[in-house]
């Protein structure tokens, strides 16, 4: 009985997501959670459930229970609108457990029609647009997921997908499962079984192109970066560039020796997203295989303005003002590196100064693609519902509606146009921590540190949670007020205790202590 709560999670969000719906993936889910310090398994009050989804910009929150003797199965299922706020009525489907997938898509068409009583579908026209599974093959691949161990998921994977070969559900998992055993080669051959029309295509063609790059093969890498880049520029409501497709299409360029375009993809992704270390550091990388030693030591200096705990960030930026013959700027870098690090603490950098392709090994690959927003842009139902008309349309309005375009803007890098739709947020809501938020990220992008804080301690008053004590903290660093830092680092930790985020600054904030270094 352990697999049917996650059972019944899984496949609320695969019905939904072939109606039509907009779903916010399990790990979009659990990621919100950990911010708040809850467990994946917490019992959530209605009020923690609507501030989450709020968080999250979503319209409905899908809850309910499930009670069984082993035989029959009872579940109930509830709509929870955030806005404006309603609940909708209790639905109840009792049957065999050995039918359970019937059941829920009954469940969940009954659902449905309590959001609009209009809905446009039959019962008979909603289950004919899903998926036929078996149960055999549902629980395997449940289970698969369940795993503690490889072996054991791949094994209970590998054998859903035997018993229903042509659900891409089982192929991208098990893709998924040797990508982050870093095995292309068996990777590969799962996630191309991963229909573009499927809810994961985006993140398996994703993964193909990384794996190509590890398998040394960039031109395919490109053709895979600027194809995927291509189709979500059609296809996003904010026509918004993502990040870390540009910097691994320019990395893939950068290893067939076409720098100028590389150089522009990875520079448009840094502007995307400002807080990221990567991006600049892979620009270094480039001016240094061109030799150009000036350029590299500026964008190695900007890396580590944006990240000043890495490492290597600094361990490149002394390298490149060593050899671009700065002494004084070499001076005060190396006295920075050793009150942050200690001495000796850098990493040694080994390549072949005489081969500027020794430092692809150097060059940061982004592994993974947030698409928890992302999804959220994509227009339109799945291309084989547009002709059921079978999405239930649901119009956002007020603060939500700006909210969400604020941060497709954000996303965008159109912080003009994005502080004017959250600023609208707060006109209609002035109690609305997720606007104040947003708006410190736009301060603290332009410079303007002070406004940050007062929009961040805003956001707090109004709904405090460890990403935004964490930010705060991290704009108090930025001001180098590190005891402040600290401060709400230590609250963040108590708010939620396994925030990873939180406790490896803190970590690093009480080592530099420790070894009286500046933060």
């Amino acid at each position: 009985m352990d697999w049917i709560g996650e059972g019944l999670e899984e496949l609320t969000i695969q019905r939904l997501s072939t109606a039509g719906q907009q779903v916010y993936s399990h790990a979009g889910r659990l990621n919100e959670m950990d911010v708040y310090g809850l467990p994946s398994s917490a019992k959530l009050s209605r009020a923690t459930m609507l501030h989450i989804a709020e968080e999250l910009d979503a319209d409905y929150i899908v809850f309910g229970n499930f009670t069984s003797d082993g035989t029959t199965l009872t579940v109930n299922a509830r709509l929870l609108r955030t806005s404006p706020v309603a609940l909708f009525t209790t639905v109840t489907e009792t049957g065999p457990l050995a039918s359970l997938v019937e059941l829920h898509t009954k469940l969940v068409w009954r659902m449905l029609g309590t959001a609009s009583h209009n809905y446009p579908l039959s019962l008979g026209e909603f289950a004919k647009i899903q998926k036929p599974l078996s149960l055999a093959a549902f629980e395997q691949y449940i289970r698969g997921l369940l795993a503690n161990d490889d072996e054991t998921r791949l094994r209970d994977l590998k054998e859903a997908a035997r018993l229903e070969p042509d659900w891409p559900d089982p192929a991208f998992a098990i893709g998924q499962v040797y990508f982050q055993k870093n095995d292309c080669a068996q990777a590969l051959p799962w996630f191309a079984k991963v229909p573009k029309t499927h809810a994961m295509s985006v993140e398996a063609v994703f993964a193909i192109g990384v794996c190509r790059l590890r398998l040394g093969q960039p031109d395919k890498a490109e053709e895979v970066f600027t194809a995927l880049r291509e189709d979500l520029q059609h296809n996003l409501v904010s026509g918004a560039d993502l990040p870390e497709i540009l910097n691994n299409l320019g990395i893939a360029q950068a290893r067939r020796d076409d720098f100028s375009p590389a150089r522009t993809a990875i520079g448009r992704a840094g502007d995307i997203d400002p807080n990221e270390d990567d991006y600049p550091f892979n620009l270094g990388l480039l001016a240094l295989q061109q030799k150009d030693l000036a350029t590299a030591a500026t964008y190695f200096d900007e890396a580590v303005k944006r990240e000043p705990d890495n490492p290597e960030d600094r361990a490149f930026l002394l390298y490149t003002l060593d050899k671009a013959g700065k002494k004084d700027e070499l001076r005060a870098a190396r006295e920075a590196a050793e009150a942050e690090f200690g001495e000796r603490a850098l990493p040694l950098l080994k390549f072949d100064a005489k081969h500027p392709e020794t430092l692809t090994k150097f060059q940061r690959v982004k592994p993974e693609l947030e698409t928890t927003s992302l999804r959220l842009e994509l227009e339109g139902p799945p291309a084989q519902t547009v002709s059921t008309a079978a999405a239930v349309s649901v119009q956002a309005d007020g603060a939500v509606a700006h909210l969400r375009q604020g941060r497709q803007q954000l996303r965008a890098g159109r912080l003009d146009v994005a502080e004017t739709e959250f600023r609208a947020a707060l006109v209609s809501d002035p109690h609305n921590a997720g606007a104040h938020r947003e708006l410190a990220e736009i301060y603290r992008r332009r410079g303007k540190l002070d406004d940050a804080v007062k929009e961040l301690q805003l956001s707090i008053a109004e709904l405090d949670t460890a990403a935004a004590r964490t930010t705060l903290a991290r704009v108090y660093l930025d001001q180098k007020k590190p005891d402040l830092a600290r401060v709400e680092l230590e609250k963040a930790v108590k708010l939620a205790p396994n925030y990873a985020e939180a406790k490896e600054l803190l970590g690093h904030l009480e080592k530099s202590r420790a070894t009286g270094g500046a933060s």
